[in-house]
């Protein structure tokens, strides 16, 4: 696969607690440079980064990140907040501990909520795999695809585990046909982002993708 399909199926990311404008806007630099997805930022730089881009990079970010167990009132404001200082696109945590006391119908509810507070902006649905197991991925798969959002996500890289193959694959086998997957987590190099493109992933969370291009132009 030619590098620079694979660029443009990445959201160059960086969502360290310390990162600061200046590591940000470096970010944005290498999105626009090398045709990246988006950028998938923290919320308070969104502003900045989206009068900086100008137009020519989506400014992604994240909302009741990384733990998922903010009100769903909170972070449809978080979403609508995000949309109006320019983001494009939403990574939203789900609630974990409604998961596992199987809270189906306030997942979905949720999920439904948010995506209207994103006024037509993309909305990619983290589910955070490595917590779940196979029984309840599927049940997400099933909630996901109902609730309109664009995207299921299987990690946010910040809850012990990453994305997996074996959980792409899953996806693939049972969202809908209108619903995309993005890995996100511990996608090391080129091969990894070939393999998970190859299993099905549209976008692909990562920084390291950009790194290692960068490192092959060296």
């Amino acid at each position: 696969m030619e590098l620079k399909e694979i660029l443009s199926r990445c959201d160059h990311t960086l969502l360290a607690q310390g990162a600061t404008w200046a590591e940000i806007r470096a970010v944005c630099d290498d999105g626009m440079k090398y045709g990246c997805a988006s950028v998938c930022i923290p919320a308070s730089y969104v502003k900045a980064a989206s009068e900086y881009a100008a137009g020519r990079l989506p400014i992604c970010t994240v909302i009741g990140f990384p733990n998922g167990y903010d009100t769903t009132a909170a972070k449809c404001f978080m979403a609508s907040d995000a949309v109006k200082n320019g983001a494009d696109e939403i990574d939203m945590v789900i609630n974990i501990g409604w998961v596992k006391d199987r809270r189906w119908e306030d997942l979905l509810s949720e999920m439904q909520a948010v995506k209207d507070a994103c006024g037509g902006k993309i909305l990619k649905v983290i589910i955070e795999c490595c917590l779940l197991t196979r029984e309840e991925k599927i049940k997400l798969c099933e909630i996901v695809t109902a609730s309109g959002a664009d995207f299921i996500k299987t990690s946010t890289g910040f809850g012990g585990g990453g994305a997996t193959r074996e959980d792409v694959a899953l996806f693939a086998a049972n969202i809908g046909p209108h619903v995309k997957i993005k890995a996100a987590g511990g996608i090391a190099d080129l091969k990894d982002a070939e393999d998970f493109i190859a299993l099905g992933a549209s976008r692909l969370g990562t920084s390291r993708v950009v790194k290692a291009v960068k490192a092959l132009e060296k």
